[in-house]
């Protein structure tokens, strides 16, 4: 199957070395997650493996990759404008080998993907499908192409927990080697047999891969364990090494108070003290020799992300939203009536429902809202980035109101803090990874000190090392959070009520 021997990929913009002598085989029946924060070069590995072309105008690489005439299935992370464009039958008349199959062969793959066969023959347009139809629609491109193995990059995005729950079913039982970029923590538990960790240390200076062949809450268990014992033998030899030179520096000083009052007649006194010293510098050659090899703390690459301010916060009594809307609708198609939804206080909302059934749609209604509101302080965090971020910017730029000096040394302080180095800091924001522009809606939330949020899947780019961190930022906020998501961990873990959007209203859970 895909050999990698001693790969290292080079991002040439800022010559950061993203992933170092990378080795690795993936073999048949293995289901590959590649984690890790954001920007590590987790979608540059896959596309790398399917097609160098696609990263060859910002990446180098040396090392082997050695396909053995395998065909491969690549999803992209995004579709592209000029396939959005199109309908859905001729997006698939640009597949390859989609008139080389039988109306049977594409029934077999329609019923694998649990779509209807005149899906692949509609003039529908592909960017008016909802996310969990695109995910399908791209994976039923792959399929008929007849591919060995299959590289999926985040194919979780935008999808329902229905389409979730389904996507989990096909990686398990596609008969297929996987590997896959996900963001979604509950479906690399439920699929992934192998983790492919890419970690950047030492302030993103050193890259560091990690490849094991063990369920994800294994690793995660095992990870956490060994970092955790590791740290607390560090602790215990540093400690022991303190104790040891205090007791050392107290032989010293008194060896050399003696030195200092030893009287002239005396000689003898002297050459016993001078040889004591002497003993003395040898266990201080021999202490600092010991501490060379003491255990180290624990190298990782933390998810850290600011938090917002203690004082942040919505009254309990405080009547945040009283929203009622007759007709939701989109391109002249009614979606959902009857729609009323109340939020009181510091309270933490969750709208799901299936692909398709309006929840961006609605959810940007309830923000036009509230972002009119002069009572209130809320920022909305859409789906789609390009929304908000001018991509031409760079990320301080972005930042900044005022350009002063004070506010720029603050604004890059706050980005380092977010793991962001001082080269991606002069990147345009067009080149950051979803994460990273993610973070940076974050952190303009944050230093804008808003109190009510209005967040469009705010973990869908976070990776399963800063999921569980920014859960925890939000659970902890101190104002509203009205959000829609399919991440069940979010679901559970932050928020006080729950809505099912259907065509009669929002529906309590």
């Amino acid at each position: 199957m895909l050999q990698i021997r001693n790969l290292t990929i080079t991002h040439l913009k800022d010559l950061r070395t993203m992933i170092k002598d990378f080795s690795f085989t993936l073999n048949q029946g293995d289901k590959a997650v590649i984690i890790g924060e954001e920007g590590n070069g987790k979608s540059t590995l896959l596309k790398l493996i399917y097609d160098e072309r696609l990263v060859s105008s910002y990446a180098e690489f040396t090392g082997k990759i050695i396909k053995n005439n395998i065909r491969f299935g690549y999803l992209a992370q995004e579709l592209t404008a000029e396939q959005k464009a199109r309908s859905i039958l001729d997006f698939c008349a640009q597949l390859p080998g989609f008139y080389d199959l039988s109306p049977r062969e594409i029934g077999d793959i329609a019923a694998e993907l649990g779509v209807s066969p005149e899906l692949f023959y509609s003039d529908q347009g592909v960017g008016s499908l909802s996310g969990g139809e695109k995910v399908k629609l791209q994976l039923a491109g792959i399929l008929m192409a007849r591919p060995n193995a299959l590289l999926l990059d985040e194919p979780s995005n935008d999808i329902d927990i229905e389409t979730l729950e389904w996507l989990e079913g096909f990686i398990n039982n596609c008969g297929l080697p996987v590997m896959f970029i996900s963001h979604d923590e509950t479906l690399i538990e439920n699929t992934a047999n192998v983790v492919i960790h890419l970690e950047q240390v030492r302030r993103k200076t050193l890259p560091r891969v990690t490849a094991l062949k063990m369920p994800y809450g294994q690793y995660v268990e095992e990870r956490l364990t060994k970092l955790s014992r590791q740290e607390q033998a560090a602790r215990k030899e540093q400690s022991e090494y303190e104790k040891q030179q205090e007791k050392f520096s107290r032989i010293q000083a008194k060896v050399e108070h003696q030195q200092n009052v030893i009287s002239r007649a005396d000689p003898h006194g002297g050459r016993l003290l001078k040889k004591k010293m002497k003993a003395v510098k040898s266990m201080e050659r021999r202490f600092e020799k010991e501490h060379e090899n003491i255990t180290q703390l624990p190298d990782v690459e933390e998810a850290i992300m600011l938090g917002f301010g203690e004082n942040i916060g919505v009254p309990n009594g405080k009547t945040v939203l009283d929203f009622e809307l007759d007709k939701l609708v989109v391109e002249n198609r009614v979606l959902s009536e009857n729609i009323k939804l109340n939020v009181t206080g510091p309270e933490k909302i969750c709208i799901i429902g299936k692909n398709g059934a309006g929840k961006t749609t609605l959810l940007r209604a309830i923000a036009k809202s509230l972002l009119a509101r002069g009572d209130l302080n809320a920022a909305y965090m859409p789906q789609n980035y390009e929304d908000l971020l001018d991509f031409g910017l760079t990320p301080v730029e972005f930042l900044s109101k005022t350009g002063h000096k004070d506010e720029i040394t603050k604004i890059r302080t706050f980005l380092g803090s977010v793991k962001y180095t001082a080269d991606e800091m002069e990147h345009q924001i067009c080149r950051l990874s979803g994460g990273q522009k993610a973070k940076l809606l974050f952190l303009k939330m944050i230093l804008d000190g808003c109190n009510v949020l209005i967040l469009d899947e705010p973990t869908r780019n976070f990776s399963p090392i800063s999921g569980p961190v920014i859960r925890g930022i939000l659970r902890s906020y101190g104002g509203a959070v009205i959000s829609v998501s399919h991440d069940r961990k979010y679901i559970g873990e932050v928020c006080d009520k729950v809505y099912r959007l259907t065509d009669t209203g929002l529906a309590p859970l």
